[in-house]
Formats: structure tokens, C-alpha cells, sequence
């Protein structure tokens, strides 16, 4: 689909260690078009550290950051730049994700996540989901889904890239926020449509996924909220999070062993 995709001058390919073929895949994709590059790492890193590796491999002025189950068309790339270049702004945009079925994914658009907004939602996956404005091409968001970023290399360097520092999870909260703190905009395409077949890392590694999206939040909180709270919001927010962790965590377990289960 990269390959396929308008205005892909170069594509990429991270594999953060992965234990099937999918590297071998990339390369013989680089084998058949010479703007293929894949890198292969040893160790998985975190995906933040990814997005950097690969953006520093490329020279491209535009940069897009898509996952392996993003499901992009061939305009999709080049109608989300055309955007931010007709929009003249600094910041970054993202599409209308859904899913397989249709359904739009809450975290195409997002709030901030404060203290107030995780305890009123309870954890709940659309608890910091922000309402669709169906009428506006361009909607304005506090913060849009990794899944599918792009921006423009200026952009990008000028608030130093992802926050290597999250493992999995909140990292593109992270960039979002620095993007709108040094004056940018933080948009999402309501009329650019791309499949996210979402949950696959969920499915085959439960806790792990979830220990890394809690304590991605924690960082997150520690690093935007935590100097304009007193101590027991901060202890509160310690304990939302993490109690959240011990009743999400064997959930997800349970799930992933439902969709392992031959029926």
C-alpha cells in the first residue's frame, strides 16, 4: 500500500525485532523498488525510538508516520499534506481512523488526558475521546492516534521528535501536546478515511501492552500535569492509573485467551 501511495518518495521499514518474517517481507519490497529501505533491530526499543530511527533515515521535507496495520489508499498520504500545505500551519495532522467494520476509533480524536477527564471516564477507552465535527474537513483535536501521523520534517526537528523515553502507548499524546505548547496546530482529516485494524500487539502480549500504555500515562501525567498539582491529586492520580492497571490488565488476558480459544 506504501508503495502504492502517492507522493511516497522514500518508505521506510522499521522492524523492531520482530520473530516472524515480516522483515524478510520489507526486504523483498526493497529488492522490487529502490525507495524501500528496511532496518532491522535487535532489540525492540519502543516505538517512540522507531519513529525517530526511521525519520532520521530519510530526507524526505514530509514525514509520515504509519503502523503496520494502518490501511492506507493510494491518495491517503498526499491528501493529508495537502492539508497542512493549503492550512499553512506548524503541527502535525491525522485521518478518520475506523475499523474493519466501520466504526470510527475514538482515538483519531482525543483531549488531553487530565486527572479529572481519567477519573470521570473511569479508564474507559472513549473517555477522552473528543465529539466529530462531521461538517469541517479540518478539525482542530488535542491530539491524534499514532496510527497515522503526518508532518512536515520542519515540524517535526523543531520539537525534537518522539519522546523515546515511552515504551509503547501516550507517546503520541507526548508529541501532540509539545506540537500545540510550541504554537502549533493539532488537526485530524475528517475527510481522508483509513482502515486501522487495530489490537493486534494487544492480542498476542496483554499485560505487556497494558503495563506500558498505564505507565506511559503516569510519564505523561509526571511530565505535563504533575507541577501544577498539590500532592494528594498527585497521589491520586498515582492510584487511578495503576489501580486501573490491575483490573485492565487481567481483562485483556482474558480476551486475548477468548480470541485464542477454537470455537
Amino acid at each position: 500500500r506504501l508503495r502504492r501511495a502517492s507522493g511516497a518518495t522514500e518508505i521506510v521499514v522499521v522492524d523492531n525485532a520482530s520473530d516472524d518474517d515480516s522483515a524478510d517481507i520489507g526486504r523483498r519490497h526493497a529488492g522490487r523498488d529502490a525507495r524501500v529501505r528496511v532496518h532491522a533491530n535487535r532489540n525492540n526499543a519502543g516505538f517512540g525510538r522507531a519513529c525517530n530511527q526511521g525519520a532520521r533515515a530519510s530526507h524526505a521535507p514530509w514525514l509520515a508516520f504509519v503502523n503496520p496495520d494502518c490501511l492506507v489508499e493510494a491518495d491517503s498520504l498526499e491528501r493529508l499534506r495537502t492539508h497542512l500545505d493549503t492550512a499553512q500551519v506548524f503541527g502535525l495532522i491525522g485521518a478518520d481512523l475506523v475499523g474493519a467494520d466501520g466504526s470510527r476509533d475514538p482515538a483519531a480524536r482525543r483531549l488531553d488526558p487530565t486527572l479529572d477527564r481519567l477519573i470521570a471516564g473511569a479508564g474507559r477507552r472513549d473517555s477522552l475521546a473528543a465529539p466529530v465535527e462531521p461538517a469541517m474537513d479540518l478539525q482542530r483535536v488535542d491530539a491524534v492516534s499514532g496510527a497515522l501521523i503526518l508532518m512536515s520534517r520542519a515540524s517535526f526537528d523543531a520539537v525534537g521528535g518522539f519522546d523515546e523515553a515511552y515504551r509503547l502507548h501516550a507517546e503520541d499524546l507526548d508529541l501532540c501536546r509539545r506540537v500545540r505548547n510550541a504554537g502549533g496546530a493539532v488537526a485530524v482529516a475528517n475527510d481522508v478515511r483509513v482502515v486501522h485494524v487495530r489490537g493486534v500487539s494487544s492480542r498476542s502480549r496483554p499485560f505487556f501492552v497494558e503495563w506500558h500504555k498505564h505507565l506511559g500515562l503516569w510519564r505523561y501525567f509526571r511530565k505535563f500535569e504533575w507541577a501544577s498539582e498539590g500532592i494528594v491529586r498527585r497521589a491520586a492520580a498515582f492510584a487511578a492509573i495503576f489501580a486501573h492497571f490491575a483490573i485492565a490488565a487481567p481483562r485483556a488476558a482474558l480476551r486475548s485467551r477468548a480470541r485464542r480459544t477454537p470455537r
